[in-house]
């Protein structure tokens, strides 16, 4: 990625898919070019936690609602230390924030942080041949990475785009991991100690874990078996996180479900889950991004309206019980849009997974009650 100073609003910029096919518009936030996978949220709200979720990283992410940064940005609502995403495409950015928590705009905070976005492009365009083609490389190009213009020659850029890595087989984790162990304390009286693998986490999620009691040890991606039992932990969750969860190494999952200590992991923890009980993983087309993704819980019916970012899913049959290394094992939630697996449970030991985010940053709060169900197994396996 290269930058320049801002000056967004006059550059003009263009995005070039690895198909060729481009869009014109103009800067939004830091002026250069960036590289990375093109991929579409559908959330209408909740940006800044989507800018700053550590599983977008070496994303370019489009922006399905045409009108983004009404709300400005604040210092309240980040889920990390930082903006993760490769790239920004928006439609239509709004010219002034209006909310009582705004401390800058948008485009100022994009442009702070150097990342750089186009403006002004046809994004429901885009995001339909993302859904048609699937999920590919891309690049954004403005100010002197263009030195024609918006006539420099696209079979240029285009050529540029396919020299960028690929996401399949990309081992990202430990790029967003902590390096270092920290903890978030339990709310009131504490009831239970959790060893959290920092997979790519969002700062909501051991916060749910910490208003019911649980002290949260947030480990680094490489933590061993020895680290994650050096706390004591009455349960283990894996977080969420970026790349390809084929590439990632197992013995620390395998290690906990050897000792049957309750087991509770979401997104790229559950991709894990699944590899560690042996079913494989795949790429989706263009994955599920987006705060309104339908998901049926499998054991009471329920329809959850449920936080997705993820482009790669785990291939477990649905509609049987698995013999797995660690017991029986079944696919507990599936989304209603493409039947793709969203969760796993185990029946003989304490442990389950969903492939979604119920911490709820930026919301909806249908599946806050796994939190209550992960510490029920801890409740149970104490009894």
């Amino acid at each position: 990625m290269t930058l320049s100073t801002r000056g967004a609003a006059q550059a003009p910029a263009v995005l070039v898919l690895e198909d060729g096919r481009s869009f014109r518009g103009r800067a939004y936030g830091a002026v250069g070019e960036t590289f990375g996978e093109a991929v579409f949220s559908t959330g209408m709200t909740g940006y800044q936690e989507t800018l700053t979720d550590p599983s977008y990283h070496r994303q370019v992410v489009v922006m399905t609602a045409p009108h983004i940064g009404n709300t400005g940005v604040n210092d309240e609502d980040d889920e990390s230390g930082r903006i993760w995403v490769a790239g920004y495409v928006v439609r239509d950015p709004a010219r002034v924030p209006s909310n009582w928590r705004s401390r800058r705009s948008l485009d100022e905070e994009l442009t702070r942080q150097g990342i750089v976005g186009i403006s002004g492009v046809d994004t429901r365009a885009l995001t339909r041949h993302l859904r048609e083609r699937g999920a590919m490389r891309v690049g954004i190009f403005s100010g002197d990475s263009l030195p024609g213009g918006l006539l420099t020659d696209d079979a240029t850029l285009t050529a540029r785009v396919k020299e960028a890595p690929r996401m399949k087989g990309a081992n990202l984790s430990a790029e967003v991991a902590t390096t270092e162990t920290y903890v978030v304390p339990a709310v009131g009286t504490k009831r239970f100690t959790v060893a959290a693998i920092d997979l790519g986490i969002k700062g909501m999620t051991p916060r749910r874990m910490a208003e019911r009691g649980i002290e949260v040890h947030v480990l680094p991606a490489t933590a061993t078996v020895d680290d994650v039992y050096a706390v004591a932990p009455d349960g283990v969750f894996l977080s969420n996180g970026p790349g390809d969860p084929a590439t990632a190494d197992l013995t620390v999952v395998k290690g906990v479900l050897e000792r049957g200590t309750p087991l509770f992991g979401i997104c790229f923890g559950n991709q894990l889950l699944g590899r560690a009980l042996g079913f494989g993983t795949y790429k989706l087309k263009y994955g599920h991004r987006g705060i309104n993704q339908p998901v049926q819980d499998r054991s009471t019916g329920k329809v959850e309206v449920t936080a997705h970012n993820h482009g790669f899913a785990v291939d477990a049959p649905l509609d049987q019980i698995s013999d797995t290394p660690y017991g029986r094992a079944e696919v507990s939630h599936v989304c209603l849009n493409d039947n793709v697996v969203e969760g796993l449970r185990l029946l003989d030991r304490p442990v389950f997974s969903v492939q979604y985010h119920p911490e709820a940053a930026a919301g909806p709060h249908d599946a806050a009650y796994l939190f209550d169900r992960f510490t029920s197994l801890m409740e149970g396996q104490r009894a």
